[in-house]
C-alpha cells in the first residue's frame, strides 16, 4: 500500500510539472515574459524538493535577482554541496534580453529533468545553478523592434538595463546593482562551468550556434590542458551528434571566407571576468537570422551536452580548477593586455554562402549580400592564439589609501583576500607616475575609458594610515588583482576611471609672480635650465610660448604638486613586516 502511494504521488508530480507550460510551447515564435518566468520556476520549486529559488540580491529595475537551484540531493548552500564534491554549473540568461533562447531553453531542461530519472542521473555529479532573467529591466522593457537584424521572437526584451547599460560590459566596473549583485554571488558560488546564453550578430551561414570559449591562452595550463584537449573538442562533437552543428564564434573583417579571429574577452565581458576566477566560461551565440524555435532548440541541447559533459567530468574539472588556482596563486609574472598572434593560425572547415554585391535599392551604391543559393564548404584560416602585450611583474602587495572605497568594495566582491594597516606607517615603495594615456571621444557604458596608459616606476617615501589597505598578491585571485590594479591592464580600475581625480592639476601659478620665483630657481639648478635649454632648442614652439617654459620649470621644482599624476597605490616589491589585522 505504501508503494502504491509513492508511486501516486509520483505521478501527480510528473502530471502538474507536465502542466508547468510556457508560451513556446504553444508558439514556436513567443518566449516568456520577464513575470512568467518567475511564476514557471516558483511554482516548479514549490511542487519539487529538488528546486529551490532564492534572492540573489537588488537590481536597478527595483526587483530582485533571483538563482534557480536543481539538487539531486537537494542541497542548496554552495559550501555544503562543494563539501559534498559535487560540481556546479552556472547558467546565465537574460543579460541581453532581446537574446531571449536560453531563458525558455533552460525551463524547458529543468522541467525534462524533473520529468526523466535518466535526465537525474546528470546531476549525480553536479548542481545546476541558473539565473531565469539577468537583465531584469530590460526583459521589462519589452517590445519588437529593437533588434533590426533578428528572426523573431514576437517580443522580448532591451538589450540596456533599467539604467541603460550594457550588463555584458559591466563585470569589472560594477555600475549596475545587477553586477554587483552577480559578482558577490559568483564569488560565493565559484561555479567550475558558466554558460552565457547569447544571439549574435554579423555574418550570414548556415550554422544555428556558433560558440565562444574561455580565451586558451588565458587560463593556467592545468585547466587549459581540459578544456582545450577535451571538453570543448568533446561539445563540438555532441553538438554535430545532435545535429546541432557548430562553429566557433563568427569574428570576421569582411565576410567568413576571408577567416575567423578567436574572440579576445577582457574581464569586461562575463566569460573574461570568469577566466579571471578560474572558471570553464562559454558564450552561446545562436544565429540572429534562423527561425526562434530552432534558436531555442539549439541552446537546448547545448545547455543539455555541457551538463551531461560537466556530470562525466566532475572530479576532473574540479581538480584541474584547483591546480589553476595554485598556479596562479605561485605565479611570478602576469599578462595584463593581449594581442593577437596571427603567425599562429588553424585551418577549419566552414560552411557559408557567397558573399556578393548587388545595387542598393535604398542608397543606389554597391552593398554586400549573402546568396542562400550559392552556399560553400571550404577550409578557412582560424587565428585563436593571443600572446600577452605587456607582462608585470607580481609584487609582494599593493597598498590602497582607504579613500578609494569603490576599488576596495569590488575587489571583496570578487573574493579577494584584504588586510588593514592596524597602524600608522612610513614606508618607501614604488609608485607609477602615469606618463601618457589616452582617453575615448565619446562616452562607452558610462565612461570616458583610457587606453594606450604609459607609466614609469618610481620609488617614493609615503605615509600610509592606520586603516589604508594591503592586497597581498600571494593568493589565488592573483588574475583579479593584478588586471584590476596594473593601470596599464586592459581593464583596470584606472581603465575604467577610478582614479581620475590624480588626472587634474589642483595648483597653478601667476605668471607674473612665479617669473621671479623661476629665474630664482633656475639659478640654483643649473641642470634643470640645461634641460630647459635643450627643450627650447628642439621646439620652437616652446621658445615661443614665455607661459610653456614657466611650466616646465614649475613641474620640476618644489612647488608643483607631488600628487598630479602619481597612481596612489603602490607596489611594495620587497617583503616588510607591517602592521596588519
Amino acid at each position: 500500500m505504501r508503494l502504491l502511494t509513492c508511486l501516486f504521488y509520483t505521478m501527480v508530480l510528473i502530471v502538474n510539472l507536465t502542466a508547468q507550460s510556457i508560451p513556446f510551447d504553444n508558439n514556436k515564435n513567443q518566449t516568456v515574459t520577464y513575470r512568467e518566468c518567475i511564476d514557471f520556476y516558483k511554482n516548479v520549486a514549490s511542487q519539487s524538493d529538488m528546486v529551490q529559488m532564492v534572492e540573489l540580491g537588488p537590481t536597478d529595475s527595483g526587483f530582485p535577482l533571483h538563482l534557480v537551484i536543481v539538487s539531486k540531493d537537494k542541497q542548496f548552500d554552495p559550501d555544503t554541496i562543494k563539501r559534498a564534491g559535487k560540481s556546479i554549473l552556472w547558467i546565465n540568461n537574460g543579460i541581453h534580453p532581446g537574446e531571449p533562447e536560453g531563458i525558455d531553453a533552460s525551463m524547458m531542461l529543468v522541467r525534462d529533468i524533473l520529468k526523466s530519472e535518466e535526465k537525474q542521473a546528470l546531476l549525480d555529479n553536479v548542481v545546476l545553478a541558473i539565473v531565469p532573467i539577468y537583465n531584469i529591466g530590460g526583459s521589462l522593457n519589452r517590445n519588437s523592434f529593437s533588434r533590426a537584424n533578428q528572426n523573431g521572437p514576437e517580443s522580448y526584451g532591451f538589450r540596456g538595463n533599467a539604467k541603460n547599460l550594457d550588463l555584458n560590459r559591466d563585470f569589472i566596473k560594477c555600475d549596475s546593482r545587477n553586477a554587483q549583485t552577480m559578482v558577490k554571488a559568483l564569488s560565493a558560488w565559484d561555479p567550475d562551468v558558466f554558460v552565457d546564453t547569447h544571439t549574435s550578430n554579423g555574418a550570414d551561414y548556415p550554422y544555428t550556434v556558433t560558440l565562444i570559449e574561455t580565451q586558451k591562452d588565458k587560463i593556467e595550463a592545468p585547466l587549459k590542458d581540459y578544456v582545450t584537449g577535451t571538453m570543448t573538442p568533446d561539445l563540438y562533437k555532441e553538438m554535430k551528434k545532435r545535429n546541432w552543428e557548430m562553429v566557433p564564434y563568427v569574428n570576421v573583417d569582411g565576410t567568413p571566407d576571408n577567416g575567423i579571429e578567436g574572440f579576445l574577452e577582457s574581464p569586461r565581458y562575463s566569460t573574461g571576468f570568469t577566466t579571471q576566477h578560474h572558471i570553464i566560461g562559454y558564450t552561446l551565440e545562436t544565429h540572429m537570422w534562423k527561425p526562434f524555435e530552432d534558436r531555442v532548440w539549439a541552446s537546448y541541447h547545448f545547455l543539455d551536452a555541457v551538463l551531461g559533459l560537466n556530470h562525466r567530468d566532475a572530479d576532473l574539472i574540479m581538480k584541474s580548477r584547483e591546480k589553476a588556482k595554485m598556479a596562479a596563486k605561485n605565479k611570478a609574472e602576469f599578462p595584463i593586455r593581449w594581442e593577437i598572434d596571427k603567425s599562429k593560425e588553424e585551418i577549419i572547415s566552414f560552411k557559408g554562402y557567397e558573399a556578393k554585391y548587388k545595387k542598393s535599392k535604398v542608397s543606389g551604391l554597391e552593398r554586400l549580400y549573402y546568396d542562400r543559393d550559392k552556399p560553400y564548404e571550404k577550409n578557412i584560416p582560424y587565428w585563436n592564439t593571443f600572446v600577452p602585450a605587456e607582462l608585470v611583474k607580481k609584487p609582494v602587495a599593493y597598498l590602497v589609501p582607504q579613500a578609494y572605497q569603490g576599488v576596495i568594495s569590488r575587489l571583496r566582491w570578487n573574493g579577494v583576500e584584504i588586510k588593514e594597516l592596524s597602524d600608522t606607517l612610513s614606508l618607501e615603495s614604488h609608485f607609477y607616475k602615469i606618463e601618457d594615456y589616452e582617453t575615448t571621444n565619446f562616452p562607452y557604458e558610462s565612461h570616458y575609458m583610457h587606453y594606450n596608459v604609459k607609466v614609469e616606476k618610481t620609488l617614493k617615501k609615503k605615509k600610509w594610515q592606520k586603516g589604508d589597505y594591503v592586497v597581498f598578491a600571494n593568493q589565488e585571485n592573483n588574475r583579479i588583482v593584478m588586471e584590476n590594479l596594473e593601470p596599464q591592464a586592459t581593464d583596470s580600475y584606472f581603465a575604467w576611471n577610478f582614479f581620475d581625480g590624480i588626472l587634474m592639476q589642483k595648483e597653478y601659478f601667476s605668471s607674473y609672480v612665479f617669473e621671479e620665483t623661476a629665474a630664482a630657481f633656475l639659478k640654483d639648478h643649473p641642470e634643470i635650465k640645461k634641460e630647459l635649454d635643450a627643450k627650447r632648442n628642439a621646439d620652437p614652439k616652446i621658445a615661443e610660448n614665455a607661459r610653456a617654459q614657466l611650466d616646465f620649470i614649475y613641474k620640476r621644482s618644489p612647488w608643483y604638486e607631488p600628487t598630479h599624476m602619481l597612481y596612489p597605490i603602490s607596489r611594495l616589491e620587497t617583503f616588510e613586516k607591517l602592521p596588519i589585522r
